[in-house]
């Protein structure tokens, strides 16, 4: 039986990407001509990451497909085994929902699996977060190849949909929409840092540091070097508490989180967290003194809590980032010093009334607008490579 309404699949994989979807799958169930199929991929059903699947359904959505695709390994060979197995899965989930329409988001390669897998149907695709860079990372190519195959792009920049059209892309296809994560900020009330020290056993007075730290995948052997120059340094600010969350599920990410618990093990200034879920993530943001490591969302999110962020190495080299980013190379010393410059109150003063270049937030309602407009002939499947002339 058919709805006459337009079928839109929704994927994610990771605690990363569900928390900037939310205000776009909030946007497709209140459109009363579009219905809405969540497919939950990758580390959401994966124990060692959380099982964040549960998380989702909690939040009350519905779960049209749960597709295991991770090898129990985080070796090359297993991650490209992994994003191998995704694409088949992917498959066999296309054939069963029927979609109209099929939305992914970033560079991951659980999401490089989705978008491969709807070649053959001819699925339009719709990509969020395309034309960024991230030149330390296997995800710059991802996020690339994802564009080559997606039919519709919505850019969080202008810098964003210009790289887009460099590329090749039509302009028609591309969307300035802002970065939909921002969306859940503009209304959102943070819980009382009493409350968050309670929730993660945390001293009420003294620096409380995020740290996320994750393997730098086109440096994959240098990843034990890295992470233990970073917990070096760590464990030097005597008087700070950390909040370590767990890596992605990437090239050597289990060195990564072998470090850190052995951290743990030994400092009772360490607390882990293999998910902490939206609100108290985002209220972490919001009383946290610093973000250390190499997350993307001490790029995207941190700006607007005017949070400053120390960006370790190369994973995020050539992302738009705002005044609250100091960038140090993967050494003790330099950490540490970035570190204790971030901490100092004139820098914070610095970034009051900080603009985030990631858009305004209300990026949500217009994806929604062009996936219930955008016409899906012939003309949106079959590419066409537009000519780019630098000097335009």
């Amino acid at each position: 039986m058919t709805t006459g309404r337009r079928v839109v699949g929704v994927v994610t994989v990771s605690r990363s990407d569900y928390g900037h979807l939310v205000p776009v799958l909030e946007a497709i169930r209140d459109a009363p001509d579009l219905e809405l199929r969540l497919l939950v991929a990758g580390m959401h059903l994966a124990a060692s990451f959380g099982r964040t699947m549960d998380t989702i359904s909690a939040d009350g959505w519905a779960i049209a497909e749960q597709i295991p695709m991770l090898e129990d390994s985080d070796t090359p060979e297993a991650v490209a085994a992994s994003t191998g197995r995704g694409v088949a899965r992917f498959a066999h989930a296309y054939t069963r929902q029927r979609l109209d329409l099929v939305v992914v988001l970033g560079d991951r390669f659980e999401m490089l699996s989705a978008a491969v897998a709807a070649l053959p149907f001819a699925l339009p695709v719709a990509h969020i977060h395309g034309g960024e860079a991230s030149e330390g990372a296997m995800d710059n190519q991802i996020r690339h190849a994802i564009t080559k195959l997606a039919h519709l792009h919505f850019a969080s920049a202008p810098e964003h949909a210009r790289r887009l059209a460099a590329m090749g892309e039509e302009a028609w296809r591309i969307h300035t929409v802002g970065a939909p994560g921002l969306d859940r900020l503009r209304a959102f009330t943070p819980m009382s840092r009493a409350d968050v020290a309670t929730a993660l056993r945390l001293p009420p007075a003294g620096p409380w540091l995020l740290v996320t730290f994750h393997p730098v995948t086109l440096e994959y052997g240098d990843t034990a070097a890295h992470v233990d120059e970073l917990l070096a340094a760590l464990e030097k600010v005597d008087d700070a508490t950390l909040v370590v969350t767990y890596p992605n599920a990437d090239t050597t990410g289990r060195v990564v989180i072998d470090r850190i618990e052995e951290l743990a093990a030994r400092s009772p200034r360490v607390r882990l967290a293999r998910s902490l879920g939206d609100r108290l993530y985002l209220s972490l943001l919001a009383h946290a003194d610093a973000m250390v490591g190499n997350s993307s969302s001490g790029l995207i999110e941190a700006p607007s809590f005017a949070l400053p962020v120390v960006n370790i190495g190369s994973r995020q080299r050539g992302r738009l980032r705002a005044a609250n980013v100091v960038d140090v190379e993967p050494g003790r010393d330099e950490i540490l010093h970035a570190i204790h410059a971030a901490l100092a109150p004139a820098f914070r003063r610095r970034l009051e009334g900080l603009a985030n270049p990631y858009g305004d937030g209300h990026a949500a309602a217009r994806i929604v607008k062009v996936l219930r407009e955008a016409v899906l002939d012939a003309r949106m499947i079959q590419k066409r490579e537009r000519d780019h002339d630098p000097a335009r």
